[in-house]
């Protein structure tokens, strides 16, 4: 071996351990935890010591892994909402009310169904399993004494936020989502004039009546945070910690938040110093397909390839949507490969391959794939962003609808309603995006291009500053300590007041002043008259 070969082999080995820590990780099951998995293979790779929280009843994360060592805690519920047929129930209810979309029984339905969902039996596991880990006094003795350098977590269910502060450690979020919805509300300015809340189907153009709208979608988000997803937390904020903390201001107060969001598909808003936007960080070139799969694609000529799934939990809507989907995909030149759970639909055609799971990249990143149909799901939008795919969104529950609403605002993406579909609007849609005299490639395409033109890919900037979290001890010169005032004084409230009472005196002064001036004239007149 060469001198130079071995200078550049220790130099590598030294850039990938030298600067290794220790990261703790309290993730959040389900899909969550498909996004925080990327990030901690990247952070394996240079080197660093993980160790990750999992419930006993865990769905995806594995107790063993050659990335991270587990801390199972033993559990009866889920730590989450997702699973089968807790998704299933509230899909079908989501579309029950959708049948009556804008009605305000509708509305009011529709929180009550979320709010149903996000403080059943998930929320309760999620609070059992914080709990636990605070109360094995052996557990928290052991996790003080490895001397970890950093605590990463997904404050969807903010559990990790709550033992991140317990722990003293520096904080770094995984994050979209709060219990209080979109992440930025609670952290940045939120003009609610042209930043729409999550459910209102808004763009950043509204007019009078949807800014009216807008502020009430987002009040129902508030009281969610405070009444819905609070008050169970709160109890462990009471028990463990002072009487001023409770989870929305220990979010606040991270050092540092991956926001899993690019300005390529969120709209412009006021943001902060701690905030990383790393959205799209799970976006990689393709890999070749099966020979079965590019066999199929291959086939399909000039016409190319039309993908449709709509995830892991949500990807059978039942016999009669099927048959619409299958009728339609039917009568098109393009052939479509369909990733189908359930019955096979009597209307399929022999252009169409049914399929149990896919690779979804790798199919999005093939030259003659043209359309892909999706529920809009993040990992699914960035992915087709990356590839420059345009999209067909069916959108079923939770941000779902909002993501498609920002596509179709770039001109990238049309929108169907699964609850008023039919043969004719489906084929109309979809007609309408592999029309090559309409702009939708080209603007997604050219989409495609900013989401890449960046200094540093978002994986890499995310690594980048999860250790400068750890060489730093922390990030408080990045964070705003906005979170500390009282509500009347964020909003100069007492400001306003004080201002306001120096008007009124001011004029309180001046009237009486002009009162005592005409007092005098007159008494002046009098005694000159007398």
């Amino acid at each position: 071996m060469s001198p130079v070969l071995v200078i550049l082999l220790l130099s590598a080995s030294l850039l990938s351990t030298g600067d290794s820590g220790k990261v703790l990780v309290f993730p959040v099951d389900g899909s969550h935890w498909l996004n925080m998995k990327i990030l901690l293979e990247a952070l394996h790779s240079r080197g660093h010591e993980i160790t990750v929280f999992r419930s006993s009843t865990s769905w995806y994360i594995s107790e063993f892994s050659p990335l991270y060592t587990s801390i199972t805690i033993a559990q009866e519920q889920p730590q989450n909402i997702e699973s089968q047929e807790v998704m299933t129930s509230f899909l079908q209810r989501s579309m029950e009310i959708r049948q009556n979309k804008g009605t305000l029984w509708a509305f009011f339905q529709f929180y009550r169904n979320l709010f149903n969902l996000f403080g059943g039996a998930g929320k309760k596991g999620a609070v059992k399993m914080v709990t636990s880990i605070f109360e094995n006094e052996t557990l928290i003795r052991q996790l003080n004494e490895t001397g970890y350098d950093l605590f990463l977590t997904d404050p969807a269910f903010p559990g990790g936020v709550l033992l991140a502060h317990y722990l003293k450690l520096p904080l770094v979020l995984n994050v979209r989502w709060i219990p209080g919805g979109e992440g930025h509300f609670s952290l940045a300015p939120s003009p609610l004039s042209y930043i729409p809340a999550v459910f209102s189907h808004f763009s950043d153009k509204m007019p009078f009546v949807q800014r009216i709208h807008n502020i009430i979608f987002h009040g129902m988000l508030v009281y969610m945070q405070y009444f819905v997803s609070g008050p169970k937390y709160r109890v462990i904020c009471d028990k463990y910690f002072r009487d001023d903390v409770n989870t929305l201001s220990l979010i606040q107060a991270a050092d540092l938040w991956l926001m899993r969001v690019d300005f390529t598909f969120e709209f412009p808003r006021p943001t902060m110093p701690n905030v990383i936007y790393i959205g799209g960080f799970q976006g990689k070139p393709s890999k070749p397909l099966s020979s079965d799969l590019e066999e199929f694609v291959q086939s399909s000529g000039e016409h190319g390839v039309i993908v449709m799934t709509l995830g892991t939990l949500l990807s059978d809507l039942g016999p009669e949507v099927s048959e619409t989907f299958a009728s339609v995909f039917a009568s098109l030149p393009q052939k479509v490969l369909w990733r189908h759970i359930g019955k096979q639909p009597a209307a399929l055609g022999n252009n169409t391959m049914l399929v149990k799971w896919l690779p979804q990249n790798d199919i999005l990143g093939h030259p003659k794939t043209k359309v892909f149909i999706t529920h809009g799901g993040t990992n699914g939008i960035y992915e087709a962003i990356y590839h420059g795919v345009p999209v067909l969104g069916i959108p079923l529950i939770f941000d779902q609808y909002d993501n498609i609403i920002r596509l179709k605002a770039r001109g990238v993406a049309e929108i169907v309603d699964v609850t008023k579909m039919t043969v004719d609007s489906l084929k109309s849609a979809l007609k309408s995006i592999l029309d090559p005299e309409k702009p939708y490639k080209q603007n997604m395409v050219k989409l495609s291009q900013l989401h890449h033109d960046k200094p540093m890919k978002p994986l890499d900037s995310a690594v980048f500053w999860i250790e400068y979290v750890m060489r730093h001890r922390g990030a408080p010169h990045l964070r705003s300590e906005f979170y500390k005032l009282p509500w009347y004084a964020y909003y100069c409230l007492d400001v306003m007041a004080f201002c306001l009472a120096i008007m009124l005196l001011i004029i309180l002064l001046i009237l009486v002043s002009c009162r005592a001036c005409f007092n005098s004239l007159i008494r002046n007149r009098k005694s000159k008259l007398e």
